[in-house]
């Protein structure tokens, strides 16, 4: 039986995604559906084996429950039109309120099985802390659930798909097999991009014919993404992981060097696999969603957040913060700030509200655990204070006669934005949120450049060799960022290059991930960080 752990997998990369591909171009239309959709589940199969059967059971039930949710509308919309006027508002509360609980009857079940899996052992031992503290004789046995790979993220497309059927975006889909296929998707199954039914389901069951530049292109961006993974992110793992497991061991040099390097770890890591995904669904002829924008040219941390992991915010936006920002009670309440705090203050105090919401959910959406919450939290206070300074900010810079949309202090911004995002990734990282504050701590009560004098941080899992192959390869994709900050597609300009630029453009770049890939004797290979999630 086939067996890998990643997309990055020999036995992925060689054999699984070109014979799928292969199986896919050769067949009839009518039977590449059920090729897409017997390679999604073997894929899921070969990563989590009999864990398969959580997908199964999402899959079915929010197929079930789709069409129980069209059913109500439909009996609701049949009773409307015989009904006349002034019983129609009470009959649509009614149904609406049926409506709801069978919602909340998805979310039990989706949700639930979400914080059962990932949530429980935090959850117990925090209690037993508690019991501790107050000196309560009760121990809980703290549980461990085996959870398949990918389940924070196909539940969160089930959750959508439940919402979009019940705000009347969709219809509910009759056809299981499409759904299944939306659900199981094997290129963005693991670690996203967190996909809405309407953006890729159809484009999934129109399955088109596999096109020569779409291959290319497809095939372009997945030795991109391989370039991040391998070369970049799985080089500096050795590294990150020593620091941070012994961060005692270090000062703060090192330990603020490693929070710039992790950030670039996961950035290549997360941004990489995303490329892989990306340019698989180009090969099928799928346009699935950006997750990234290259969030390093931000300008502030809210701006960060609209760039890294796109799908993920766009979520929380539409099925967290916006229902809560426009309920009843806080649509009250800004009513009622608004004309004691004024047009800008006064929104914040509602917004403030449902964006703690948003955040606490996204620290805890990454892990069970307090630096996960603590991150959250310091995103939050960063997106909030933002807000709050902004017309002092701009009334300050005015005054001073400072061009805000000048090079200068854009660059400014951009610095300030990337060191703060440092830091949280730092927390977000650490072994433990108490870890996390002591690693801090140092970087500004023992900081020293010793080891960079004598050489020691060369003997920490990456020699001066790692380092030049590092800083030569986070240029290129500097410079392939900035063309593309610029709407200038590097991709399409190659294309147009006569064939031997063309050829000599591809083999230069498997030519530089086979001779610095981090691979082979000794080396263990690196999971996908956000798989973990």
């Amino acid at each position: 039986m086939l067996t890998f752990s990643s997309y990055f997998s020999i036995e992925y990369l060689i054999i699984f995604l070109p014979v799928s591909i292969g199986a896919y171009a050769v067949l009839p239309q009518r039977f590449r559906r059920l090729s897409l959709l017997a390679s999604s589940y073997l894929f899921f199969w070969a990563v989590s084996g009999k864990l398969i059967a959580y997908l199964i059971f999402s899959t079915l039930s929010v197929h079930y429950i789709g069409i129980w949710l069209s059913g109500i509308q439909d009996s609701c919309d049949r009773l409307l039109e015989s009904s006349p006027k002034e019983q129609r508002k009470e009959i649509k509360a009614q149904y609406t309120a049926m409506q709801r609980l069978v919602v909340a009857f998805a979310l039990l079940i989706h949700i639930g099985t979400l914080l059962i899996l990932k949530y429980t052992p935090f959850f117990a031992s925090n209690i037993n802390s508690l019991f501790g503290l107050l000196k309560i004789p009760v121990t809980l046995k703290i549980p461990f659930f085996l959870m398949p790979v990918g389940i924070s993220f196909y539940t969160l497309q089930a959750v959508s798909y439940i919402f979009d059927v019940y705000r009347r975006k969709i219809r509910a889909d009759f056809n299981l097999l499409r759904l299944a296929l939306f659900m199981s998707f094997f290129p963005q199954i693991m670690e996203g991009p967190i996909c809405r039914y309407s953006d890729t389901a159809e484009q999934l069951w129109s399955v088109p014919k596999i096109r020569q530049q779409n291959l290319t292109f497809g095939i372009q961006r997945i030795l991109f993404g391989l370039i991040k993974k391998i070369v970049i992110a799985d080089r500096l793992n050795l590294l990150i992981k020593n620091v941070f497991a012994g961060y005692e061991n270090y000062d703060g040099f090192v330990i603020a060097l490693v929070a710039v390097l992790y950030t670039i770890q996961l950035y290549m890591d997360f941004s990489g696999t995303m490329d892989l995904t990306l340019g698989t669904g180009q090969i099928f002829g799928m346009r699935l969603p950006e997750n990234f924008q290259r969030p390093f040219f931000s300008k502030t941390i809210s701006e960060f957040w609209k760039r890294w992991h796109i799908t993920l915010g766009a979520w929380f936006k539409d099925y967290i913060f916006y229902p809560l920002s426009m309920s009843r009670p806080l649509k009250k309440l800004t009513s009622r700030a608004r004309k004691r705090l004024g047009n800008h203050f006064g929104p914040l105090l509602a917004g403030a509200i449902a964006l703690f919401c948003v955040w606490l959910c996204n620290g805890l959406w990454h892990g069970a655990g307090w630096n996960y919450i603590f991150f959250g939290m310091f995103h939050f206070a960063l997106i909030l204070s933002g807000n709050i300074v902004e017309p002092f900010a701009v009334s300050i810079t005015d005054k001073l006669h400072i061009n805000r949309s000048g090079f200068p202090y854009r660059c400014m911004q951009m610095i300030r934005t990337s060191v703060l995002v440092c830091i949280g990734e730092l927390f977000f990282r650490a072994p433990g949120l108490k870890a996390g504050l002591a690693m801090f701590r140092k970087i500004f009560t023992d900081f020293s450049l010793a080891s960079l004098v004598d050489g020691t941080i060369f003997e920490l899992g990456m020699d001066k060799y790692d380092f030049i192959i590092i800083f030569i390869s986070l240029i290129g994709i500097f410079f392939v960022s900035v063309l593309q900050e610029r709407n200038i597609s590097l991709r399409e300009k190659i294309s147009r290059k006569n064939i031997v630029i063309r050829l000599g453009v591809y083999y230069a770049l498997i030519l530089f991930l086979v001779i610095f890939g981090a691979y082979g004797r000794g080396y263990v290979p690196v999971d996908p960080i956000y798989a973990g999630f």
